[in-house]
């Protein structure tokens, strides 16, 4: 044992693991395109958040990956139906499905839309032993009808953080989204285009490089050590 450990009276030294770069850098790397999710937070017609993510669903697209976006409209409040609605059940699987996901939200009334928050609100936490969104990466971007502002994106990265997902440094905020989209709803040339661009390429290359690690990454000693009580709890009890 080293001596820095010796001074660590609260920790239990069998658990303890300095980082294993093995596993880490993990030698076998998935051949598979990288899969994502988006999710856009508005049921109109002509929804710049749906039409922003579908821009950035063909960025992906053009980088090498698979995407998937879930259309939200159907999909019951949070405790107004049970967990095997339908549209519950199609955004579970989904969730599990994606290496990394991409959200996008209005800012209504200074913050992200219910409907942006109902769909993650569904994302559970965990499924038995399963956390569907632990360590998958994600980017998040917003639309606003006014100026540029940034209260959606920061909320969506709280959330982010509260689902155990590794949501990437960049971010997309268009401004007055209503004169960035022609009339066949493509994105037209500018800046704003060109963060999108950006954000994508960034969210690919977090995602190329942590997916294969993720299981690892999100390895905590306090789960480990819960884990071995448990089990040891189990052998006591199967002795009696």
């Amino acid at each position: 044992m080293s001596e820095s450990r010796l001074d660590l009276l609260n920790i239990d030294t069998t658990l303890f693991q300095p980082p294993d770069t093995a596993r880490l850098l993990a030698p076998e790397r998935a051949g598979h395109a990288p899969r994502f999710l988006l999710l856009y937070g508005s049921l109109r017609e002509r929804s710049y958040s749906r039409l922003a993510a579908e821009e950035a669903a063909r960025i992906l697209r053009a980088l090498g990956g698979e995407t998937r976006m879930f259309n939200p409209s159907g999909l019951p409040l949070v405790d107004d139906a049970p967990g095997d609605h339908p549209k519950v059940q199609e955004l579970h699987a989904l969730t599990q499905w994606a290496e990394g996901m991409v959200w996008c939200s209005p800012e209504r009334h200074g913050a992200m839309t219910g409907l942006m928050k109902t769909q993650i609100d569904w994302i559970p936490l965990s499924v038995g032993a399963v956390r569907p969104t632990q360590g998958k990466t994600l980017a998040v971007m917003q639309v606003s009808g006014g100026s540029q502002s940034f209260n959606a994106v920061n909320q969506m990265r709280v959330l982010g953080r509260w689902m155990r997902m590794l949501t990437i440094p960049n971010q997309s905020s268009v401004a007055k989204a209503y004169q960035e989209f022609d009339e066949a709803g493509r994105m037209k040339p500018s800046a704003y285009y060109d963060r999108i661009v950006d954000v994508m390429e960034e969210l690919m290359k977090f995602t190329l490089l942590t997916r294969d690690a993720a299981p690892y990454l999100v390895d905590r000693y306090s789960e480990r050590k819960e884990s071995a009580e448990a089990l040891s709890k189990r052998m006591k009890q199967e002795a009696i």
